[in-house]
């Protein structure tokens, strides 16, 4: 059998990432200017959004807070950390080294006037630089094709993917939109699991 060399595998990262740049500057070109502002590290358009200017803005405020908490704590490392609130409901997603950075994260997150319930989502362990960018890519691809459906509101969904875990966070209109978009999540290829946060209003 013949044998893959080494440069093999780097010539395949390097596909990878081109293309991968590409899909994001294609995702951008054109969306930018429908995205008016969002919580921290969710994206959400409040163009599209179905939530009422007011909620939007609490939701940003609560995100923004629980990241500031965090960044400010000795034991959680908040850049590994994404916090997505829906209507007062928060979300915590990555991977984190111990137990106790999962347990802190809740605690940091509960305390935050506003949050009316936490979703941990954190996995404990390591990621390698490869599953980091199978998960970048991943990631890019659903949302493409979130983009690509006329009838979902992709600016309104944060996909959010773990290892191959990928989370959907947002909302949408009606029950065949919040349907249609998981359904697009679990047949991309490497998603291990869907976890859903789509609220429909």
């Amino acid at each position: 059998m013949e044998k893959i060399s080494r440069n093999s595998f780097f010539d395949l990262d390097a596909i990878k990432i081109g293309l991968l740049i590409i899909l994001v500057s294609l995702m951008t070109t054109g969306c930018t200017a429908a995205v008016v502002a969002g919580a921290a590290g969710g994206g959400y358009a409040m163009v599209t959004d179905e939530r009422n200017y007011g909620r939007m803005m609490d939701d940003s405020t609560i995100t923004t807070r629980i990241n500031s908490e965090m960044i400010k704590d000795h034991v959680v490392k908040a850049r590994q950390i994404d916090v997505d609130t829906i209507d007062g409901h928060v979300t915590l997603t990555g991977v984190v080294k111990t137990r106790q950075e999962t347990t802190r994260a809740v605690k940091i997150a509960r305390s935050v006037a506003g949050v009316k319930s936490v979703k941990n989502n954190l996995q404990v362990g390591e990621k390698s630089w490869n599953e980091a960018l199978d998960d970048k890519w991943l990631g890019s691809k659903i949302k493409s094709k979130l983009i690509a459906e006329p009838e979902i509101r992709s600016l309104n969904i944060d996909v959010d993917v773990e290892k191959g875990i990928v989370t959907l966070t947002g909302v949408v209109g009606a029950r065949h939109q919040k349907k249609r978009a998981i359904e697009i999540a679990k047949t991309a290829e490497g998603t291990i699991r869907v976890v859903d946060n789509l609220k429909v209003k």
